[in-house]
């Protein structure tokens, strides 16, 4: 038992410091992606475990892109109802828990591949098209749903107005006016 807290503690720390390297953290999520779909081509099979995948990740996806509080089903609607108020976008679905989950996700897909029983034989190209399709629905449902509620899932931060708000310390050198 003690064990076990000390593992997670000690687990939890190094993803505490991780959340700082965004590029790093989705490189490494991409690169496992790239070899599991490697190992899968070569193995020719585990069909059932990719679409598995792919419908957990677009169900992360569509989380992701969805907005905590959905203005049809609440009366505060979390989004900026006036032009000028800025309200930063809050996802369902935070970055972080996102690729959390999903690395998670392709790490157990890859240990799946391992056994033979999770092997199913199945026709892979239905299973593809089903998922494009799927995919194609449920974006196109998504892409609706900003539309009608006017947001954009990714919040760009208030607007700034560069060199006005600058303060210009006399003497100091290193502005553009200085030779």
């Amino acid at each position: 038992e003690a064990h076990i807290a000390k593992y997670k503690r000690l687990v939890q720390h190094y993803l505490d410091r991780t959340v700082v390297w965004g590029r790093a953290r989705w490189g490494t999520f991409a690169g496992l992606l790239v070899l599991y779909i490697i190992r899968v081509f070569l193995k020719e099979g585990f069909y059932v475990v990719t679409y598995a995948l792919g419908i957990y990740l677009l169900n992360l996806l569509i989380n992701f892109l969805s907005p905590a509080v959905d203005p049809e089903t609440s009366d505060d609607p979390g989004l900026p109802m006036r032009d000028g108020e800025f309200r930063p976008f809050t996802r369902k679905l935070p970055e972080f828990k996102f690729w959390l989950a999903g690395t998670r996700a392709v790490l157990m897909a890859m240990v799946a591949t391992c056994f033979d029983m999770f092997d199913l034989p199945v026709f892979w190209p239905i299973l593809l098209a089903y998922f494009i399709l799927l995919f194609v629905m449920t974006m196109k449902d998504r892409v609706k749903h900003m539309i009608k509620h006017k947001y954009i899932p990714f919040s760009m931060g208030k607007q700034t107005y560069g060199e006005l708000t600058k303060v210009k310390v006399p003497g100091q050198k290193g502005g553009k006016d200085d030779k």
